[in-house]
């Protein structure tokens, strides 16, 4: 069973999808691979403990913060495919690399293959899609919209200038 929720973020709104454990799809809403990702056995259960804690880094992600924490995630997929999203995980906040660094990271000749890889990421956000741009720095191959890519990108770079404390992160 597949169980799914909404999250209203500032760019639109976000489909997460659950194993009822783990967090198994994240998209906006309308994105380009959205379809490959959905299943007709789905529940409504936005009261799920993956879904809390995912709306919970959703909400310090939009407010210009660094989600200190990573809810649980399970993404299928080819070997390659997991090869490149393991990557996508190391990218820091507010950092850009192309599809070409990526590839070399894997020893792969391929960054079009790589480019493939990251468009078919099932968890959007949490595992930074929207980092990866083109060789020259341009932005491409976003299936959220470049317009929303480049959203993306601005709030994190000011996140970086004007990091916001939060609860967990004060001192006491």
């Amino acid at each position: 069973m597949i169980y799914t929720t909404h999250y209203p973020s500032p760019l639109g709104d976000i489909t997460l999808e659950s194993d009822g454990i783990s967090l198994v799809g994240l998209w906006f809403d309308g994105r380009r691979h959205a379809a490959d990702m959905q299943d007709k056995g789905q529940e409504e259960r936005p009261d799920l403990p993956v879904f809390r804690e995912t709306r919970q880094w959703l909400d310090i992600y939009f407010k210009g913060g660094i989600p200190h924490f990573t809810p649980p995630l399970r993404m299928e997929g080819s070997a390659f495919r997991q090869r490149v999203w393991q990557q996508l995980l190391k990218i820091p906040y507010g950092s850009k690399v192309s599809y070409g660094d990526i590839a070399c990271s894997i020893g792969c000749q391929s960054a079009q293959a790589v480019g493939g890889a990251v468009g078919h990421n099932p968890i959007s956000l949490i595992v930074p899609c929207h980092r990866v741009v083109g060789a020259d720095g341009s932005m491409t191959g976003y299936g959220g919209g470049i317009d929303r890519k480049i959203r993306l990108l601005e709030l994190e770079c000011k996140g970086l200038h004007h990091p916001i404390q939060h609860p967990s992160n004060e001192s006491s």
